[in-house]
């Protein structure tokens, strides 16, 4: 354990609060560290110091700059990257690999920004003879990034790219829950030679007052914010007096829709897996399984198999195949939620739930929990659970599987699984999802926009369309004095 209290980086120094919070390792209950909680004062000293940075750098106008700090920030990110994944791994509770994943999208996302930074242009014409039109792509200004704890390396690095691509700067705003974490993502943002300072602050904050301020804030004109959507809601309200942009990505729950004709043996250990990535804590999990009738029986019982057999345990033992919760709190929350589910009529397919004896007791453990509902209409169906805890719903025709498939108030991903094409493309046009997977689950590129339809959110992230958050279109009209004789 570092005996160290960990820092906010702010203007390129680093800041103390004097209030510490421990860090702590969800898989035992351990302090790990310490950190100096950030609020209100490290939001104000952040946003004072990115609107410097961008009034009076030429960072918002030189490209080729940007897109320089966009390559160290990839270089550095895999130079760091061991030490990053053994520490988020740690903190956050992901097993190894899944943090290993994580990382690993970094590099690949900041080098694709570098090159939208490079080839980002406006457009020209002539509407009339004798008068040139421009419009300019402009940054907007201060971006507040607003960053949840389940995966907080990539999910801040999937807005900070684009909104420096696009020449902003930025104040972060770090879950306090992976503040070890935050701390050495700050530190490898600082190894940056070329990036001015006060282009990028960053602190962690358990508490809201930092974060609140930047959404009231008049100087923060956008908030890119990933998080759950009662939230994403409070915070539009609140920034809703300044007419502040928000890009959102919010709350899920995943239709893992599987035809008769799909291939089972690819079929189950996906399903397994969109469910205990992260432990159920992702925005994307596979959190409704609908099948059809023909096949249900059987894939039902091949995927009881499956998920009584994972291995849930720490990241340290190489044998884990799911983490624990990021807190008790949340394993009781998921509890509540299932034995909610079960008085009100769901069937108990595979029980799992807090492991609450034995070594694993004294970590936020939930073993994988599967419910057969009928009723559509019921909370473990319609909310997001943000657990390891996957409902089974049984329909006849490919329309009832679509009515179900989007009777949810969320339409972030979805998953369409048969070896029919037409129909694969047919019911992937009628799903009410921002990303539509065809016989796979959670494949994501920096080159694709994703987002959601519905109350999951407004805008995109990755793809060109991601930096649309963070420009404002300008119409320069040019009338050069041409005259015809």
């Amino acid at each position: 354990m570092n005996p160290t209290p960990v820092l906010s980086w702010i203007d390129g120094l680093w800041l103390d609060s004097g209030d510490y919070k421990d860090s702590i390792d969800p898989a035992t209950g351990q302090r790990i560290g310490r950190y100096a909680e950030g609020g209100l004062k490290e939001a104000e000293q952040g946003i004072s110091a990115a609107h410097r940075a961008f009034s009076e750098t030429s960072w918002k106008d030189d490209r080729s700059l940007r897109a320089q700090v966009l390559l160290e920030l990839a270089d550095a990110f895999e130079r760091h990257s061991e030490e990053l994944i053994d520490t988020l791994a740690l903190e956050n509770g992901k097993i190894k690999p899944e943090a290993e994943f994580e990382v690993s999208m970094v590099p690949g996302k900041l080098r694709y920004y570098a090159g939208l930074a490079r080839t980002e242009y406006g457009r020209a014409a002539e509407p009339a003879m004798g008068k040139i039109s421009l419009v300019l792509r402009q940054a907007v200004g201060v971006v507040g990034i607003i960053v949840p704890w389940n995966s907080p390396v990539v999910l801040m690095i999937r807005s900070l790219a684009p909104a420096l691509a696009a020449g902003c700067t930025a104040v972060i705003k770090m879950p306090g829950q992976t503040a070890q974490t935050n701390s050495l993502v700050a530190r490898i943002l600082s190894e940056s030679v070329s990036l001015p300072r006060g282009v990028v602050n960053l602190f962690s904050e358990l508490g809201a007052a930092g974060s609140k301020h930047l959404v009231e804030s008049s100087q923060v004109p956008v908030i890119s914010f990933t998080g759950s959507t009662a939230t994403g809601r409070a915070i539009s309200a609140a920034g809703a007096q300044h007419l502040k942009r928000f890009g959102l990505e919010l709350g899920g729950k995943t239709a893992m829709v599987v035809f008769s004709d799909a291939d089972i043996d690819a079929v189950v250990p996906t399903l397994e897996k969109a469910l205990t990535v992260f432990a159920g804590q992702f925005c994307m999990t596979g959190s409704r399984l609908l099948v059809q009738r023909e096949i249900a029986l059987e894939l039902t019982k091949r995927l009881v198999v499956r998920l009584a057999a994972v291995r849930v345990g720490p990241a340290a033992d190489p044998l884990s195949e799911m983490g624990p919760l990021i807190d008790k709190a949340n394993v009781q929350r998921v509890n509540r939620l299932v034995e909610e589910a079960i008085s009100a009529g769901a069937q108990v397919i595979v029980r799992g739930g807090p492991v609450n004896q034995g070594p694993l007791a004294a970590g936020a453990f939930y073993r994988p929990t599967l419910l057969q509902v009928t009723d559509p209409k019921m909370p473990i169906v319609q909310e997001e659970t943000f657990g390891p805890v996957l409902t089974l719903q049984v329909f006849d025709s490919e329309a009832q599987a679509i009515e179900l498939a989007n009777d949810s108030e969320y339409g972030l991903a979805a998953s369409v699984w048969t070896r029919d094409l037409d129909r694969a493309l047919r019911v992937g046009r009628e799903l009410e999802a921002g990303t539509v997977w065809v016989n796979d689950w959670a494949v994501v590129y920096d080159e694709f926009e994703e987002g959601g339809f519905k109350q999951s959110g407004q805008g995109r992230l990755n793809g060109v369309a991601a930096m649309d958050d963070f420009v404002e279109y300008k119409h320069i009209a040019l009338n050069p004095g041409l005259r015809l004789s």
